[in-house]
């Protein structure tokens, strides 16, 4: 997805937690995640990010291959997303965010994935190490990995009829062709019991914006996570995306995103989709899309008002509170 991250002035103050506000678990990875944080920090009163731990590019993939760590880089953006508005807020964000520019080996790395590792490899615990990262950043909620050991996707690609088969986050994305469905290795990692529990004890799950297939549906390739998604009472929400993600979903119309959903996940339920009104064609296929998960549709303005594939945050987040005032 070409969506997702946070224009100047589209921050959403974040006030404090309130008991009459929902615990809200956000899964994704990415872009796609940093925009459902920006937006939720301010509506939710407990807020957890379960992140994606399977990239393999970048600063990211260099520091796994190197010292064997989780990827950093979208727990990174996940903690960048839930700074504060203050000055101390938006200075870490950036300071986190920051990525050195040189000749030399630290080109391309971004400080906040330097930072966290430090942490994990002096704390030994890749938990305790985002909670030291989100203490001194200020963070409006808690990020958690999805599993406890980085994670290679594998992907299932057509291409002129042909199924090829490609692995790797970053293959993923770029391999020509239409992606069919993905699995991962490990087959059956273990999941982080944190993330398990906040999942258990939450009032919403939130499915999306975000790559589809290499940041959403993997959550649901984690059986002990898929489980507790399944049988968590929290009721749930899918975000759809502003545009298709080059490389993993040329040319899907949001009720194929939907479709895919059900293919990956066919016994979970879905209380709500959200769609921007400006991308759907075919109402009446994503209604039947939405009802087949079990959910209704809610059709709302939540798009940058520029006009680019980007979630707006201020309006993403009154759209969200209104829906969780709705089911309360």
């Amino acid at each position: 997805m070409t969506d997702e991250g946070e224009a100047p002035g589209d921050a959403v103050v974040a006030g404090p937690a309130s008991g009459d506000r929902p615990r809200v678990v956000a899964l994704g990875g990415g872009h796609g995640l940093y925009a459902s944080l920006s937006a939720l920090r301010g509506v939710a009163g407990d807020l957890t990010a379960v992140v994606t731990v399977a990239d393999d590019g970048g600063s990211s993939g260099r520091l796994r291959r190197e010292l064997g760590v989780l990827p950093p880089g979208d727990l990174r953006m996940a903690l960048a997303a839930l700074c504060g508005d203050d000055e101390w807020g938006s200075t870490w964000s950036e300071v986190v965010q920051h990525r050195f520019r040189s000749e030399g080996d630290l080109h391309g790395h971004a400080v906040g994935n330097l930072l966290i590792v430090a942490l994990w490899e002096l704390l030994g615990d890749p938990v305790a190490g985002l909670d030291w990262v989100g203490r001194l950043l200020g963070a409006h909620g808690r990020v958690l990995p999805m599993a406890s050991v980085p994670l290679d996707i594998v992907a299932e690609v057509e291409l002129d009829g042909v199924i090829s088969t490609v692995r790797g986050q970053v293959a993923c994305a770029l391999t020509p062709g239409r992606v069919q469905a993905i699995s991962l290795v490990p087959e059956d990692p273990p999941a982080r019991p944190e993330a398990v529990r906040a999942v258990l004890e939450a009032d919403w799950l939130v499915f999306g914006p975000g790559s589809w297939f290499t940041s959403v549906l993997p959550h649901l390739k984690v059986p002990a996570l898929a489980r507790a998604l399944h049988e968590s009472k929290a009721k749930r929400l899918v975000t759809l995306n502003l545009a298709p993600q080059p490389g993993e979903t040329d040319d899907f119309s949001p009720q194929q995103h939907l479709e895919v959903l059900r293919q990956h996940a066919r016994d979970l339920r879905v209380d709500v989709v959200l769609a921007d009104t400006g991308v759907v064609d075919d109402l009446d296929a994503l209604e039947k899309a939405a009802a087949a998960l079990g959910g209704r549709l809610v059709m709302a303005d939540v798009a940058a008002a520029d006009g680019s594939p980007r979630h707006d945050a201020r309006r993403l987040a009154s759209v969200l509170d209104e829906i969780f005032l709705q089911k309360r």
